[in-house]
């Protein structure tokens, strides 16, 4: 699986790799190309798998703002109900395409 914006890929791994939580593919860290990503200030605290932290996507020449995001130290409780260890995987926002 790749995920790509502005004909850049910026995440490729196998799909058994991924976890899929809420309709959003999760890449593993290891999958994300360097320095791809820029930490965001915009702050997000979800109610079951704890603060958020935004990226801000290198692509296509751009950087597109608040495009990524990740759960580096989920809730505990977080991992029963996804069935795995989720912490520090990256999803997408829905204008990066995720593909086979």
């Amino acid at each position: 699986m790749k995920a790509v914006l502005a004909g850049t890929t910026i995440a490729e791994a196998e799909e058994g790799d991924l976890i899929r939580i809420e309709g959003n593919w999760y890449f593993p860290p290891a999958s994300i190309a360097p320095d791809a990503l820029v930490e965001s200030p915009t702050p997000y605290t979800c109610p079951w798998k704890g603060e958020c932290q935004y990226y801000s996507v290198r692509a296509g020449g751009d950087v597109h703002t608040d495009r990524a995001w990740a759960y580096p130290h989920p809730y505990p409780s977080a991992f029963d109900r996804v069935g795995r260890d989720f912490s520090g995987y990256i999803a997408f926002a829905p204008d990066v395409e995720v593909v086979p």
